[in-house]
């Protein structure tokens, strides 16, 4: 079954297959850049009446070096029948495509990630034939990121770690960090990202810890249910009972007053009260804008520098 965990997974590696780095490092190849990257059909599926789909499938093709498949699988608790959907994965893959095939399974759970290393064996007697043995991205293998300048400097492995570490009893420290993080990109990237970390954190305690995080943008993900959608629609229902123009400028304001309480700037009374109180759109924007990067929250009634 596909889970929340699967689609922010398909869509973090898809979106930004350099993320993978942390595997890269571990088998001695250079860093990966996007460019290197291309996305495969996921579908495994032959003449038969049995489908068969990997979560996401990259094809790595740098100017110089070897080049191959990787094939990435979700896993969010043990299945017996892993071990022989994997190897045929691999297998088919590799008979498509003519390449080598690295299968990496994504864990949040230490347990899980043990089990999902494997290797699976397909053995008669003492005799095996294949061998299958997945690179775990999990708690042992993906770093807890809890400094703010990575996270702006590789904001896929911190959504990663958000993601990966959610069961750890440092996750609330590790949340806390991201998310100061991602505050310093644009409005619309922190949303992207803010999103794709509540999608993978599924229902986990730590997805409400993450909630508390984040602020009013337009949602990436349609369907699911996130904060981002539901104050997205609640707001479409407001403005429809006090007037679009005064339902948008609240939400606006509560979207400036919500980035400076998640970066801990200080709010005094008149602050707040000259932020909730405008009504005009365009001064807002501006506030939005600049909420992520004014020293102070006083600053954003300042004129912006040229």
């Amino acid at each position: 079954m596909v889970t929340s965990t699967h689609e922010a997974s398909h869509r973090l590696f898809q979106d930004h297959p350099e993320t993978l780095s942390l595997v890269f490092e571990a088998l001695g190849i250079p860093p990966p850049s996007k460019s290197d990257f291309g996305t495969l059909s996921p579908d495994a599926t032959e003449v038969r009446p049995l489908e068969r789909r990997v979560d996401t499938v990259l094809k790595f093709e740098p100017e110089m070096g070897e080049s191959f498949l990787i094939a990435i699988e979700a896993q969010t608790k043990k299945h017996p029948d892993k071990a022989k959907s994997w190897a045929y994965y691999v297998a088919h893959l590799r008979a498509k495509y003519d390449m080598p095939v690295l299968l990496v399974a994504v864990c949040k759970d230490r347990h899980t990630a043990a089990w999902a290393a494997g290797p699976f064996e397909c053995a008669v007697g003492p005799w095996t034939t294949q061998v299958t043995r997945p690179f775990v991205l999990g708690p042992e293998t993906v770093p807890k990121v809890t400094d703010e300048s990575l996270v702006a400097r590789q904001p896929g492995l911190a959504a990663l770690s958000a993601i990966v570490h959610s069961e750890d009893r440092r996750a609330a420290a590790i949340l806390e960090a991201v998310a100061r993080g991602l505050v310093s990109f644009a409005p619309p990237t922190t949303a992207y990202w803010f999103e794709v970390v509540e999608i993978g954190l599924e229902d986990t305690p730590a997805k409400e810890k993450w909630r508390e995080l984040m602020s009013k943008v337009i949602t990436h993900f349609p369907g699911h249910r996130t904060l981002f959608e539901e104050k997205y629609l609640e707001g479409r229902t407001e403005g429809r009972t006090e007037g679009r123009a005064e339902g948008k400028a609240l939400g606006e304001a509560k979207g400036v007053l919500r980035v400076l309480e998640v970066r801990g700037l200080a709010i005094s009374d008149d602050v707040r009260e000259r932020i909730t109180t405008c009504t005009d759109l365009d001064r807002l924007d501006d506030w939005l804008v600049r909420a992520g990067t004014v020293l102070r929250a006083e600053d954003l009634f300042t004129d912006a520098p040229a």
